[in-house]
């Protein structure tokens, strides 16, 4: 059947979607769009990023720092300090991220509108 997954075998493909899921994430694309003005520590990273939890910013941060998309600075210092920032692959990945995250808010407007559209056509009867 033809489509993009046929460019790829089983393996190529799994790891697609492996890669797609970390990096499509709410989470990641927020993380990863913040750190395009440098270097930021845990505590900034997290008041510039609303709703994020500590939990999920600390999971996310080691998630893209496994996948070598981020680096994580510790300077010995009293008190101790760490910064996280892009490496060269996080980088060549950050203005897809951007262009994504600015395109969600170009038409913001336009899918809530079809968001509610489908909602009132499929409400059950009664409703």
């Amino acid at each position: 059947m033809p489509g993009p997954c046929a460019h790829w075998d089983d393996q190529d493909a799994d790891f697609i979607r492996e890669v797609l899921d970390l990096v499509g994430d709410k989470w990641s694309v927020l993380i990863i769009g913040t750190l395009a003005d440098g270097p930021t520590r845990y505590s900034d990273l997290a008041d510039a990023i609303p709703g994020i939890s500590q939990r999920m910013l600390t999971l996310t941060l080691k998630q893209l720092r496994r996948t070598g998309l981020v680096d994580r600075t510790a300077y010995p210092e009293v008190p101790p300090r760490v910064e996280y920032s892009l490496t060269d692959l996080g980088t060549s990945l950050l203005s897809i991220v951007l262009a994504l995250a600015a395109w969600s808010a170009d038409r913001h407007a336009e899918i809530r509108r079809h968001q509610a559209a489908f909602d009132a056509a499929t409400a059950p009867a009664g409703s």
